[in-house]
């Protein structure tokens, strides 16, 4: 089973596209699969545009009253995903605008599951990775995060750090959250990613890559990275590479338990309130 965790802020443009695309991939590769939409407090037409999908996909929409950031979102998408996942399931991030083609699931899925690795990034630097309609300043941050964390955290098997299309083991997500709790992401925008990679990294988490050619120029609605705070985040969370770089190892190696299956602690502001026949809703 793959679980797609899709955080989703003001893509109303977009997401009917995206949650279209994804059901075609996943018929054209046969492939067991549900949705969690996680809508971080979005004010535009997102939730309308992707409720009629309830009736037409596996889909589960969970709500944030409030926008509370990219971290947050990705929290409550893979914490909720974790809790509803068995031990051999694939939990999958990707963006919601468009931009990640579901096409790479499948991929993802395979390096998860057949070559010894808990994490499968979907990566830009890569032999047969390319990035499409990229803006230069976006490059040029991307780029040099990526040098700076590779000094700081070279890992066996990354190249691209920041990329939010990942593929995880579903027991690596749970031994994660076992081991950290809720500081097991911490960051709440774009540098939650590079977070969740070197937590797992402590844990000796096994990556590996598959390429992805990034669409940008197929995004729907604005971009929500603000380059001076990102900038500004990445330069904290450097920072905090010393006490990263000591994160304190598990007691004791865990594997998928009947305790990393029980929900995570909901924050305030997430609701449940409805159920459809073919997905459900969580608002707040």
């Amino acid at each position: 089973m793959i679980v797609f965790v899709l955080p989703a802020y003001n893509e109303g443009e977009g997401i009917a596209q995206l949650l279209g695309l994804l059901a075609d991939r996943m018929r054209d590769q046969r492939l067991e699969y549900r949705v969690l939409l996680v809508d971080d407090g979005s004010s535009d037409d997102t939730l309308s545009e992707a409720r009629p999908f309830l009736e037409q996909l596996p889909l589960t929409i969970v709500r944030h009253e409030q926008n509370r950031g990219l971290g947050v979102a990705i929290w409550t998408g893979l914490s909720t995903a974790v809790a509803e996942s068995s031990a051999e399931d694939v939990i999958i991030t990707m963006d919601a605008d468009c931009s990640h083609d579901p096409i790479l699931a499948g991929p993802l899925a395979e390096a998860v599951g057949s070559r010894g690795t808990d994490v499968a990034i979907a990566s830009r630097f890569v032999p047969g990775g390319s990035e499409v309609g990229v803006p230069f300043h976006r490059k040029i941050l991307s780029r040099g995060a990526g040098l700076i964390f590779r000094t700081l955290f070279p890992t066996r098997g990354v190249r691209d750090y920041s990329c939010g299309y990942r593929a995880y083991r579903a027991d690596t997500l749970g031994r994660a959250i076992h081991s950290y709790g809720r500081s097991f992401v911490t960051e709440s925008g774009f540098g939650c990613m590079v977070e969740i990679l070197v937590k797992l990294r402590a844990l000796g988490a096994r990556f590996s890559e598959v390429p992805l050619e990034l669409r940008y120029d197929q995004k729907q609605g604005a971009s929500k990275m603000r380059i001076v705070r990102t900038v500004l985040r990445y330069g904290v969370f450097i920072l905090r590479a010393i006490t990263l770089s000591r994160l304190p190892e598990p007691q004791s190696v865990v594997r998928f338990e009947s305790e990393l299956a029980e929900p995570a602690e909901m924050e305030s502001g997430i609701v449940h309130l409805a159920e459809s026949s073919a997905g459900m809703e969580r608002l707040g």
